[in-house]
């Protein structure tokens, strides 16, 4: 399998929303960082050496021809590289909002690592070595926050030909995402999924 879609915007953004639509859409399966929760012992290893340089993207994305969400958005820099023929799309809320939303998500279970689970410890620390890449360290204010959020979404324009990108709100529905990916759209609903409680259900293993 090679990699058809990747998703460069980092968590928060509806992400998980948009595996849910490229699912639908025929490009899955499509690899999430839950996927990674569910798997840990192989495929944190994997992206621990990624962060090394060490990449072995064939084993990471075995069974997948599409990617979203953290760890794929913080690489998306090496990602073009080894798939230069893939879309990208970089889903973007107003930074306000995303910070809003991250702060009490992700960054919290972040400064909260050290009293996590021993099993998890090791997808944390990875996870935060991953977001650090995307030049979000921990101990940010929300201005803070809104400025390293919209330099990585920068970074993403900057990096991937405008012809293989779509930026999108998933708010936007299905049009625009059809479009880019050249299929019919759908007759039902757009996927709205992974709100702030269903975020910490899906990290505690509840979903």
């Amino acid at each position: 399998m090679t990699m058809k879609v990747i998703g460069a915007g980092v968590g928060r953004t509806g992400t998980y929303s948009l595996m849910l639509a490229i699912n639908q859409l025929g490009f899955g399966p499509c690899f999430h960082m839950e996927e990674v929760l569910h798997a840990m012992p192989k495929q944190v290893p994997l992206w621990t050496a990624a962060l090394t340089g060490n990449a072995d993207w064939q084993a990471i994305y075995s069974g997948y021809n599409s990617a979203v969400d953290w760890p794929t958005a913080g690489f998306f820099k090496e990602l073009i590289s080894v798939y230069p023929m893939a879309k990208f799309i970089l889903t973007e809320r107003s930074a306000e909002s995303w910070a809003d939303s991250f702060a009490p998500t992700i960054y919290q279970l972040l400064a909260e690592k050290d009293s996590a689970p021993i099993e998890m410890k090791d997808w944390l620390a990875m996870s935060m070595e991953v977001i650090h890449k995307s030049g979000i360290p921990l101990g940010l204010n929300r201005q803070e926050l809104m400025k390293a959020y919209t330099a990585h979404n920068d970074a993403v324009k900057n990096t991937i030909p405008a012809d293989q990108l779509l930026v999108f709100d998933v708010k936007q529905g299905w049009q625009p995402l059809c479009e880019f990916l050249g299929v019919p759209v759908p007759n039902e609903p757009f996927p709205r999924s992974n709100d702030r409680g269903e975020f910490w259900d899906r990290v505690t293993g509840k979903i």
